[in-house]
């Protein structure tokens, strides 16, 4: 490649803006001719070795039928010229996945079923899959309402730094910005709610065990409906792409009772693609955007009890809770007293769908760097206690005790984003991306 092409490939990247550039060493060639456009176009570079046959005829393969299939051969030299310029790369190797054979060819290149080819092509989407996540969140507005809640040393967190290292700008709030949209409400836009609030959710009867957990009267739907307006107005007003909130308060102030709506319409929100982080925790509210994103789901969770007995993990909170990943209909219940905190009012009871979940931590660690823990695991259909809060009994592949003595070496944060599928080859591929240190237990 001389000079003039090389520019003209570093301008059409860049003119297209791309996020991630895939290098296919289709034959061999010599690393200049890839090094120049690699140290102009600065996006991440994924090395393709796809081989397109399993295996050479080796009686009629001539030298220019060997040049055709040896994909291999340029990329220890690409490697160690990214290396030694000092540009961050990852190969993915495997066979081409062709449905037809070409014609000319001498081998059968018919790879498309071969697991060599399924393997790679599912590498590579989880690579675009990566870039798409990282590319959203550099143009994501996070809200964080209030403050976090007192004493919870592992929520606080930098602004600058998560601005820094993720991308994502955060719009900082206080309780009269959502005061003011509450005025605005009209009647109007509660019965809206009111009917999407008995859409998604089952309003439920008063059989718990806890005699402070009763049935939602009227009155507080009406009141959770119109603060769910005021929400849901926040948001579009300053185009939020999640949110964090907890506002502590005292007897008698009016925001008292604004923050004891919060629960229901956050938990709309967050069905709907903005998801929403209790206890204004901003590093979950980005791993349940991340899961969001991959189409997961994402509910916001932290460790409610170990049930030795089935060898499970309850995971789960008071809310808010992402209703598309739900097994059944969610319920509502009227809490006496939030989840061991300051406040009342109606809360989210349901768990996650059975089959195979993703725990994704977002953590700081002394250097002030972000770190994500993953663990792939089952949420199986056991009990739950009916107290109004979410939980999903969820089985990994330890035993709780050995899981849990992992999990905690890892400093996590003590809330994290519950989410449907197996996703941690997706995260530790988006965490390469974004420098990031990820741990897969």
């Amino acid at each position: 490649m001389n000079r003039s092409a090389d520019q003209a490939a570093t301008d059409y990247f860049r003119k297209e803006n791309i996020d991630i550039l895939f290098l296919h060493s289709a034959t061999y060639f010599t690393s200049d001719m890839a090094l120049p456009v690699h140290l102009a176009c600065t996006v991440p570079t994924i090395v393709l070795n796809l081989q397109p046959t399993p295996q050479i005829d080796y009686d009629h393969t001539d030298t220019g039928e060997w040049l055709a299939v040896c994909t291999a051969c340029p990329v220890p030299e690409i490697s160690n010229a990214f290396e030694r310029a000092g540009i961050p790369f990852q190969c993915v190797n495997g066979l081409l996945g062709l449905s037809e054979t070409p014609a000319g060819a001498l081998s059968d290149e018919c790879t498309a079923d071969r697991p060599e080819a399924v393997r790679a092509w599912k590498e590579i989407e989880e690579w675009c899959q990566a870039a798409m996540v990282q590319k959203n969140l550099r143009n994501a507005q996070f809200g964080f309402l209030g403050g976090n809640y007192s004493g919870m040393l592992d929520l606080y967190s930098d602004f600058t730094m998560l601005s820094a290292q993720t991308g994502i700008h955060i719009e900082i709030f206080e309780m009269c910005d959502l005061d003011v949209r509450l005025q605005q409400v009209t009647d109007a836009d509660i019965k809206e709610k009111l009917c999407e609030i008995r859409k998604m959710f089952e309003i439920f009867g008063a059989d718990s065990a806890d005699l402070r957990v009763q049935q939602p009267e009227e009155e507080e739907l009406c009141w959770s409906a119109k603060v769910a307006a005021a929400q849901a107005k926040m948001v579009t007003d300053y185009r939020l792409d999640a949110m964090a909130y907890y506002y502590h308060s005292t007897d008698g102030n009016p925001y008292e009772a604004l923050q004891s709506g919060f629960i229901v319409g956050h938990s709309l929100l967050t069905a709907n693609g903005i998801p929403c982080a209790g206890e204004a925790d901003l590093k979950t509210a980005l791993g349940m955007k991340i899961c969001d994103l991959l189409g997961a789901g994402g509910s916001f969770s932290e460790i409610v009890v170990t049930d030795y007995e089935n060898g499970t993990i309850l995971i789960g909170h008071d809310g808010p809770f992402h209703v598309r990943i739900s097994d059944g209909k969610p319920l509502l219940r009227r809490m006496g007293v939030y989840h061991g905190k300051r406040g009342n009012g109606i809360s989210v009871e349901a768990k996650v769908k059975s089959g195979p979940v993703t725990l994704f931590n977002v953590t700081q660690i002394r250097d002030g760097c972000l770190k994500f823990i993953v663990s792939e695991a089952e949420a199986v259909n056991g009990p739950i206690m009916k107290i109004g809060n979410t939980q999903t009994p969820v089985r990994f592949s330890e035993a709780p005790d050995a899981y849990m003595t992992k999990w905690f070496a890892e400093a996590p944060t003590h809330h994290c984003s519950l989410a449907v599928g197996h996703i941690a080859k997706v995260i530790e591929k988006l965490g390469d991306l974004m420098h990031i240190r990820t741990v897969v237990l």
